[in-house]
């Protein structure tokens, strides 16, 4: 009688649960907030004991909420952001902190600190780097296994197991070192294909030559259909479950999007080249699903088996964007708090500006979004964001005007990257959209504008607890394969087409941003020039 399935998403600021049935049913959901603590600037931290507990209080408010008893889940997935979780051999917590915060021993996944080490590693030929278009970004782990080991060789010498994020919730969850293709083949360089092997010459070239005993790191990545095991007697008791429960390998977010986007959700086919999945979030993650490997720069990929089994994924994305709107939220004197319900507040006022004023609500103002660096088309951390058209007015509509343009220009800077993906990816028709910027139906009518795809929004439905859900589901047995079990577990999504008298009206917004990087270079260019001797200024004058 276990006819449940259990889905547990940590992002950035939260830990979600839901609780499905079967059939895609999501019988409840329930959110816990998680701290983000900065001890210094680009060093972003959070505490992984206090993730666990969210995890646990999540899962424990959705059981009740459901009505659902914990002897009948037949199995739980995790899938997370891609942090990375340091713990000593015998697996207690070690401060990765400056503040010197015993708790803090998770190093967050948009934490900026091993840039000097990215480039220490990218300037190592090896064709680790191929798979990730050419250059590691410093969201991904060798550079802060790097940075650890350079900066903190106290710490280094007593690490016993360092995981990530996913990896570490499968770890409490079941006691097992197995960890996931998902995570391992896009942020730990192993190899593409599940089960993979980890790149010990690239680890030894770049100083990492004992990474797999300081990390617990396995010979081989697990396949995302074989089970991690089950609860242990610990871990149910505080789930609020019992050691029957299955586990599932983990997952990276927003691969569990694109599960339950690309399986579940109701559409009509076309080919794999004609679609994209964007998961807009804290960042933004674009997914292409296919049936060979695609490569090229500003990708990440290919990996085969880190999502759909059989498939090869490959991703692009922006560093920042539901981070880069919190962050216009908190600056300006009108803004608040950038909880979901400002977010939409504010969303509702600029429909009812457009209605009123059209397309140009909110010139003269002009966004270059990139305040967290890019990962594409360009990997470069350490480019920043420009906004240009300001005046004095701190009123409410002044906030409404700048939210609204730094929105186009996250959409525009979309269409960007998808116009620069490698060929062999083909040009998407379609966009799969899931993630906090997909709750309103303003956005996903700019995304489809912005981009000329028909965007498809899951109605009703949270796509990265479902694609959990369905992920687990597989594992488990209870279908014989992930095309099965989206079948089965589908759900509905609502259809935004590009309106042509929209898209015409944002021509002008696409040369605007593509200005503003040209003059983002020239400034930069201009910046990086000797300054001028004191003789050279008094003959100027």
């Amino acid at each position: 009688m276990r006819e449940h399935i259990l889905a547990v998403d940590v992002g950035t600021g939260s830990a979600r649960a839901g609780v499905f049935n079967l059939s895609g049913r999501q019988l409840a959901r329930h959110v816990v907030p998680i701290g983000v603590y900065q001890s210094l600037p680009k060093h972003l931290e959070q505490d992984s004991e206090e993730i666990w507990a969210a995890v646990c209080t999540a899962v424990r408010a959705a059981l009740t909420e459901s009505g659902v008893s914990g002897e009948t889940v037949l199995a739980i997935g995790f899938d997370a952001t891609c942090s990375l979780v340091v713990r000593d051999g015998d697996g207690k917590p070690i401060s990765i902190s400056a503040s010197g915060n015993p708790g803090l021993d998770t190093i967050l996944w948009m934490d900026h600190r091993a840039i000097a080490e990215t480039e220490a590693c990218n300037a190592i030929a090896d064709p680790v780097l191929d798979r990730f278009g050419g250059r590691l970004s410093v969201e991904m782990q060798i550079p802060k296994l790097l940075w650890l080991k350079t900066h903190r060789p106290d710490i280094w010498a007593t690490c016993g197991q360092i995981f990530d994020l996913c990896d570490y919730l499968t770890w409490r969850a079941t006691a097992s070192d197995k960890r996931s293709h998902s995570a391992l083949a896009s942020k730990w360089g192993y190899t593409p294909e599940a089960p993979g092997a980890p790149p010990l010459d690239y680890y030894r070239k770049v100083g990492l030559s004992d990474v797999m005993e300081r990390a617990g790191l396995p010979l081989r990545s697990e396949h995302p259909d074989r089970l991690i095991g089950t609860l242990t007697s610990a871990s149910a008791a505080e789930l609020g479950l019992d050691v029957h429960c299955l586990v599932a390998p983990g997952l990276i977010d927003a691969y569990a999007g694109t599960v339950g986007l690309f399986a579940a959700g109701a559409r009509l086919e076309v080919p794999l080249s004609a679609e994209a999945v964007l998961i807009a979030g804290t960042s933004s993650c674009i997914v292409r699903l296919s049936e060979e490997p695609i490569a090229g720069p500003g990708c990440w990929g290919g990996f085969r088996d880190a999502a759909v089994p059989g498939l090869w994924l490959t991703e692009a994305g922006q560093s920042a964007s539901g981070a880069f709107l919190d962050h216009i939220v908190k600056l300006h004197p009108a803004g608040g708090t950038p909880m979901k319900a400002r977010h939409r507040a504010i969303l509702d006022a600029i429909s009812e500006h457009l209605a009123e004023e059209g397309s140009d609500f909110g010139l003269p103002i002009t966004v270059l979004p990139d305040l967290h660096g890019t990962r594409s088309p360009l990997s470069d951390p350490l480019l920043t964001g420009t906004i240009a058209g300001l005046d004095l007015d701190l009123s409410p509509v002044s906030l409404h005007k700048l939210y609204w343009r730094s929105c186009v220009a996250l959409a525009c800077s979309i269409r960007h990257i998808i116009e620069h993906q490698p060929l062999g990816a083909g040009a998407p028709k379609r966009l799969l959209l899931a993630g906090g910027l997909a709750d309103h139906p303003l956005l996903s009518q700019l995304y489809a504008d912005a981009t000329g795809c028909d965007v498809h929004v899951p109605k009703d439905c949270d796509a990265v607890l479902l694609g959990c859900a369905l992920h687990a589901a597989v594992a488990a047995g209870a279908f014989p394969s992930v095309e099965e079990a989206g079948k089965a577990m589908q759900f509905a999504m609502a259809h935004f087409p590009p309106s042509p008298l929209r898209q015409a009206a944002l021509v002008r917004d696409h040369a605007l941003l593509k200005a503003m990087m040209r003059h983002r270079d020239e400034l930069a260019e201009l910046a990086s020039a000797p300054a001028p001797s004191p003789a050279a200024i008094h003959r100027a004058i």
